[in-house]
């Protein structure tokens, strides 16, 4: 049983930063795919960001590029989403995900190629 968990979500200014965080557990976390995607209210699910399992591969939602890094970290079993210029329009439930492969054996924006989700972290920006 895989187990994701998020944390670090929270009520920001626009401009400001949040770094949200997702603990693994259960099956082998190292050689899966991993991503972040969020759901506004109203909204169907978005891809926001994926990260390969050593980290050399990432993709970004075009509306979060140099704005929004991903990375991983193996020896805690966590991924990372660092958000930084956050805007009104950032503001979503955030879900961790799992891939059901390694990064080139899926499509890391589709959220059908995710096996495993975690329950979500609110982030909220204020204008």
């Amino acid at each position: 049983q895989v187990q994701l968990v998020e944390s670090g979500g929270g009520l920001v200014q626009a401009g400001g930063s949040l770094r949200l965080s997702c603990a693994a557990s259960g099956r082998t976390f190292s050689v899966y795919a991993m991503g972040w995607f969020r759901q506004a209210p109203g909204k169907e699910r978005e891809f926001v960001a994926a990260i390969s399992w050593l980290g050399r591969r990432t993709d970004y939602a075009e509306s979060v590029k140099g704005r929004f890094a991903i990375s991983r970290d193996h020896a805690n079993n966590a991924i990372y989403l660092q958000m930084n210029s956050l805007k009104p329009d950032d503001t979503a439930v955030y879900y961790c995900a799992q891939g059901r492969g390694a990064y080139d054996s899926m499509r890391p924006k589709k959220d059908s190629d995710y096996a495993y989700w975690g329950q979500g972290t609110q982030v909220t920006v204020s204008s």
